[in-house]
């Protein structure tokens, strides 16, 4: 059907991908798992549920901020491969700290005293894993891929990413505490013997200097990038968007609880169909631009991102509750209510087009850039990233703090997409321009 599936046959990338899925399915079943427990099950009010939500995301998020810096240098300057496997070894030690959290909040015994600071502390573990491991996915995808199977690798990677979020979704949505506590163990054993096939990915130039003050070496990191004009609005295309993702999923299990009347296993369903819906954006666009890295698809995707996030603000607006106060509706209950299928008809297309828009982007870090210094851009990337989705979750807060309905929140989102898709404009305008260098040259 794609003429990119070959890779997943191949050696060069098949452990990657299959490390990375484990991994995003791992972090999405345990962090869903954990939110919708404290959200239905220890919280009654819909402002402490959506900051538990948003502190959750926050302290996920943190590490991003914190650590890029030094994750893209050792991911330039070691052994990638070697990296991976490390990475995959601790996360092993983090989940069982997770499953320990989860079986307490199971059993119901220190709940708040214990459960929940375990559950928090293994999600910030969790969050300094995946620093260390995102700026190899895709940097690693040029040294082991041919120049035009790159944009299909990086479209693979992030549809992978996104059906496994979905998978790890579902099952939060659906298993007991004490099931998910044991099911993350053996995904994190299982992602630890997938990373033993990566193939080797030295570095480039051998024996260089790591510097480990991470303020100072965030800021060279950033300031390294502001002289490749494509691979600097790319970045802020992709922070800008990831800020309104962070809006967006911070308010999606409040919104289906208290507007919705739904039941979490509904709020793991709105999950599940964003995950479906980028996962198809980052196939379509791969198929659209046939292999070339280019953005110019990018502006008009998101434009359409804002005009669905506007629809699915109106649905959700004229959503009438046909359940007693105090109940909930399950899937087959919310799927019958008459206004269900716009509801979901909407979300799925704020995704795709979302994921029209931001798979290119990525493209543009590990492919506009010296291959020896592709790690690096990547983590400058998730360092801006971090601090937009940081931004986002205090916007949340932020909002609901100061009494702004959950739905009306919706509108900023589609704002905000405005302000992308000029972000993106300025990056074509830059695209167009280094080509039109290239060619005089």
């Amino acid at each position: 059907m794609f003429t990119s599936t070959h890779l997943l046959r191949d050696r060069r990338f098949a452990p990657l991908f299959a490390t990375q899925l484990l991994n995003a399915f791992n972090d999405n079943l345990y962090k869903n798992a954990m939110v919708l427990f404290v959200v239905y099950q220890v919280y009654n009010s819909p402002a402490a549920e959506t900051v538990f939500s948003g502190v959750a995301s926050a302290v996920f998020i943190l590490p991003f901020f914190l650590f890029s810096a030094l994750a893209g240098q050792l991911a330039d300057m070691r052994d990638k491969a070697v990296i991976i496997r490390t990475v995959k070894a601790a996360e092993i030690a983090i989940m069982s700290v997770g499953a320990v959290g989860l079986t307490l909040a199971w059993l119901g015994m220190l709940t708040e005293v214990l459960a929940i600071p375990l559950m928090m502390l293994a999600l910030l573990a969790m969050g300094v894993h995946s620093t260390f491991f995102g700026p190899i996915k895709y940097a690693i995808l040029p040294q082991h891929l041919k120049k035009d199977e790159v944009l299909a690798g990086t479209g693979l990677v992030e549809a992978g990413t996104y059906l496994a979020i979905m998978g790890g979704t579902i099952l939060a949505g659906f298993l007991d505490e004490e099931v998910a506590a044991v099911l993350i163990i053996l995904v994190a054993l299982v992602g630890y013997f997938t990373s033993r096939y990566v193939p080797t990915a030295p570095p480039y130039h051998a024996n260089q200097v790591i510097d480990r003050n991470v303020i100072r070496s965030s800021i060279r990191l950033i300031g390294n990038t502001v002289h490749n004009r494509e691979v600097f609005y790319a970045i802020l295309a992709i922070s800008f968007f990831w800020t309104i993702g962070a809006v967006l999923f911070i308010q999606f299990p409040p919104l289906a609880k208290n507007v919705l009347m739904a039941s979490k296993e509904v709020a793991s369903l709105f999950l599940v169909v964003f995950s479906i819906g980028v996962a198809i954006g980052s196939v379509a666009v791969n198929m659209l631009l046939k292999g070339t890295v280019s953005a110019r698809y990018s502006p008009v995707s998101v434009i359409f991102m804002g005009v669905f996030v506007a629809a699915f603000y109106v649905v959700c607006h004229n959503w009438t509750n046909h359940v007693p106060e105090g109940e909930l509706l399950d899937v087959a209950g919310f799927l019958a209510e008459p206004l269900a299928p716009l509801v979901m008809g909407t979300l799925l297309l704020i995704a795709i087009a979302g994921g029209m828009f931001v798979v290119p982007l990525y493209a543009f870090l590990t492919t506009k850039v010296d291959p020896s210094e592709a790690s690096r851009a990547v983590a400058a990337n998730n360092i801006v990233n971090s601090g937009a989705m940081v931004f986002g979750s205090l916007l949340a807060l932020g909002l609901s703090a100061a009494g702004v309905p959950l739905v009306e929140q919706l509108l900023l989102s589609a704002a905000m997409c405005g302000i992308s898709a000029w972000l993106g404009h300025l990056l074509v305008r830059a695209e167009r321009h280094a080509a039109a260098q290239a060619a005089a040259a």
